[in-house]
């Protein structure tokens, strides 16, 4: 075993996509197979080594282990999957004679492929960020194939490294996995942890004899009150596992993280196992007020990599606090390390890199690289003391004062308006009253529709480009948009939708656009994270107070209803999930600025109207995803959550038919939320989970619309007749018609238009068959 001393400083990850997105462009070429799986792990190592070139330059050390191997092809709980050979039986021929799976069907198991499913995919945490669910059976079985993860080390190691292998910890893998198809009632996948355990410890010993000196089990499971496994039994769980690898002898030194959270009670726990070093959330988290002396004297022996650096979010923040925080770990342990408070996989690579932004705006912000810095300063100044850091503290301090009172922080008009918000601001009416007053829309039973966007193509992101470089003008970009809505608006009509979208092909992103629109909004060139897979997001950055200076989509959607006689929905980002999908002030409360944003989107709903849109989504997809993991930090949250979309949507007519679009969330979760939002028709994502969600929907007596999706957007399948049906027939079987709409799980943006044709034209059949099968037993 390895009795190496922890680094100083270390992060918890890094982003993994590349400076200029180099992955996604690398594994979508290999899936499009204009190269071969030799090219893209060529590609994949150049990627590993500049990151660790980078860390070293940045301040980590390059032979003490400060430098994790946290790269992944596609999401790390399927790597963990793969590494522990938990692979569905429907996938099994993937498996090669060895029990490895190559990378195509790595991404196979990913992605799926003809009529086999791929993981189900669900949000990681309280982020943005989707990983593939693991499914786990009573009979799955379960071996060490720590290939991929020695070949990393050794890799470093070549290049002068000795970096720290990181896995996702046993009991969250198994916390976060559904039960395999066919699984008893009641079975639970940590009912498996027995068996997993010793494969975990095997990964260790391969790990161990390439001569890894430390490796990372992220566990933040460990810190959630969310899941579906009751708090004491994960817990327990943990007990069970680490005190076991923790007395395998043949294992590097065991670092347990557990970002996203503070431990609360399950730090005791953690901390009598034999584990050498235990990360602490400080950002989220927080010190416990009291220990017991068996606690205390647990964790004076161990390692505590105190969390300081706010791995989730981009300010720069208040350097001093970070390092008193840190600080004041060294009354639980005379060894200190500093960290991010989670892996910086959340957050972009470098401000450096924002030539555009505003100067003053860039010098309040920490990127990866910048957070790496900080780490870096907090470290020396733990070993040498806060003097010989001072001068970057104060700088840091400065920089927060001037953000402070930098205009457009504060703006009086935005405050005066939401300090005479009354309730009725935040109510519709009576929903049966709606329903009676919608009947006028004239829609069939099972109406079809999609959820927003149309497949992003070549033509349309060159024109968006070449309007950016002042190769088109305005008006040629207008006219290139009007006639791509007008290709989606026949298409919709001859495929025989009943309610038509504009297709948004002058959005670039469906939070971006309105940031691009709204004050107190900046935009980045190159700040990409990874959203799953080889998808990317560029989170925009909300610094301000939120007004809207003019109508941002009434041209469009009004365009488009012109164009037909069938209703054409209006589409709008709702306000949880523009603050979600963006990287939000932390100056004041989340709510204030949700009900800021709530208010510039009733502005638009009106104008929406007053322009003849009859039928307006408001999409929420991230109103799961924002619920804290503690449970008595719930309530507060769904509060302001459900408020300020009851906000923005509150002026609306009782005709006008309020949508509104949920996906990759349990829905099960937050019921009791999606119902207080009142929206009058909620489309949710269904199809990969294969329609699991119509038994939350009927337990819960939700009687408003619902749209549970039946064509799964994320995977390149295209879904059979005769699937779609299937699945229609069971959201029929539980859900009465009348409130039923037929629609895919999620905007289509990303996909091909060959596989959306194919795919609508397979949902419009498997309709109307239900339709007919409704007809005659009616």
């Amino acid at each position: 075993m390895s009795t190496s001393a922890f680094p100083a400083g270390t992060i918890l990850g890094y982003p993994r996509i590349g400076r200029r997105r180099e992955l996604k462009r690398a594994v979508e070429a290999f899936w499009a197979g204009t190269v071969d799986a030799a090219t893209l792990e060529a590609t994949a190592a150049e990627l590993r080594a500049a990151t660790r070139e980078r860390l070293a330059a940045l301040g980590l050390g390059r032979t003490d282990s400060a430098i994790p191997e946290s790269f992944s092809y596609y999401d790390q709980v399927l790597d963990a999957a793969v590494a522990v050979g938990a692979v569905p039986a429907r996938f099994a021929r993937l498996v090669g004679a060895d029990g490895t799976v190559d990378l195509a069907g790595y991404f196979t198991i990913a992605r799926g492929e003809g009529d086999d499913a791929p993981l189900e995919m669900t949000k990681w945490f309280d982020s943005n960020y989707h990983y593939l669910v693991p499914e786990i059976g009573p009979d799955t079985s379960f071996a060490a194939h720590g290939e991929r993860l020695v070949a990393q080390f050794t890799e470093a190691k070549a290049q002068g490294f000795v970096t720290r292998p990181v896995l996702v910890g046993p009991v969250t893998f198994l916390a976060l996995a559904k039960a395999a198809d066919g699984s008893l009632d009641g079975f639970r996948p940590l009912d498996r942890l027995a068996d997993l355990v010793p494969v975990y410890a095997a990964l260790l010993a391969e790990l161990a004899a390439a001569g890894a000196e430390w490796v990372q089990l992220n566990e933040p499971a460990l810190v959630s009150e969310s899941l579906d496994d009751d708090r004491a039994r994960v817990i327990e769980s943990a007990a069970i596992a680490y005190d076991a690898l923790g007395a395998a002898d043949a294992r590097p030194a065991i670092f347990v993280a557990a970002p996203y959270g503070g431990l609360d009670e399950a730090l005791p726990v953690l901390a009598a196992t034999p584990v050498e070093a235990i990360g602490l959330d400080l950002v989220k988290g927080s010190l416990p007020a009291a220990l017991d002396p068996a606690t205390e004297e647990s964790l004076a022996a161990k390692t505590l990599v105190a969390g300081v650096v706010d791995g989730h979010n981009i300010w720069r923040g208040d350097l001093a606090a970070a390092f008193a925080r840190a600080e004041a770990v060294q009354n639980l342990s005379g060894s200190v390390a500093v960290s991010s408070s989670t892996s910086l996989f959340h957050v972009p690579h470098d401000v450096a890199d924002e030539q555009k932004l505003d100067p003053r705006l860039a010098s309040w912000l920490a990127f990866a690289d910048q957070k790496v810095e900080q780490i870096a300063t907090l470290a020396r100044g733990l070993r040498e003391g806060r003097a010989a850091v001072e001068t970057e503290l104060a700088e840091a301090s400065a920089a927060l004062a001037d953000r402070a009172s930098a205009p457009g922080v504060r703006v009086p008009a935005v405050r005066e308006r939401l300090a005479v918000l009354t309730d009725a601001d935040f109510s519709r009416g009576a929903y049966d009253e709606r329903v009676e007053a919608q009947a006028s829309l004239g829609l069939p039973e099972l109406p079809t529709t999609t959820i927003g966007s149309f497949p992003q193509t070549g033509d349309i992101r060159r024109a968006r480009a070449r309007l950016g470089k002042g190769e088109l003008t305005a008006a040629e970009y207008t006219a290139a948009m009007r006639d791509e809505i007008g290709r989606v608006i026949r298409l919709q009509e001859d495929l025989g939708l009943d309610v038509l979208v504009h297709g948004e092909p002058e959005r670039n992103d469906m939070v971006q656009y309105f940031a691009e629109l709204l004050d107190g909004f900046a935009v980045t060139e190159h700040g990409w994270v990874q959203s799953y897979g080889s998808r990317c997001t560029r989170p925009s950055i909300l610094w301000g107070d939120v007004s809207r200076p003019e109508p941002m989509t009434v041209e469009w959607s009004a365009y488009a209803q012109s164009l037909t006689s069938q209703h054409v929905k209006g589409m709008l980002t709702g306000p949880v999930t523009i603050l979600a999908w963006s990287f939000v002030r932390d100056d004041q409360p989340l709510g204030d600025t949700a009900r800021q944003v709530a208010l510039a989107l009733r502005d638009e709903i009106a104008d929406l109207e007053a322009s003849g849109i009859r039928i307006i989504q408001v999409d929420e997809p991230a109103l799961r995803e924002l619920l804290p993991l503690k449970l008595a930090e719930q309530p507060a949250y769904l509060d302001w959550s459900v408020g300020s979309f009851r906000l923005a949507t509150g002026g609306a007519a009782p005709a006008t038919q309020v949508h509104t679009h949920l996906c990759y969330s349990e829905f099960g979760v937050v019921i009791d939320a999606i119902r207080d939002l009142d929206a009058d028709v909620t489309s949710i994502e269904a199809a990969r989970s294969r329609m699991e969600v119509v038994d939350d929907v009927q337990r819960s007596g939700f009687d408003h619309g619902i749209g549970p999706g039946v064509y799964d957007i994320h995977s390149p399948r295209v879904p059979s007749v005769d699937e779609v049906r299937s699945l229609l027939e069971r959201a029929v079987g539980a859900i009465p018609a009348q409130r039923l709409w037929v629609n895919p799980d999620c905007g289509l943006k990303t996909r091909g238009y060959e596989e959306t044709v194919a795919s609508l034209e397979h949902i419009i059949e498997a309709t109307k068959a239900v339709r007919a099968e409704i007809s005659v037993t009616a």
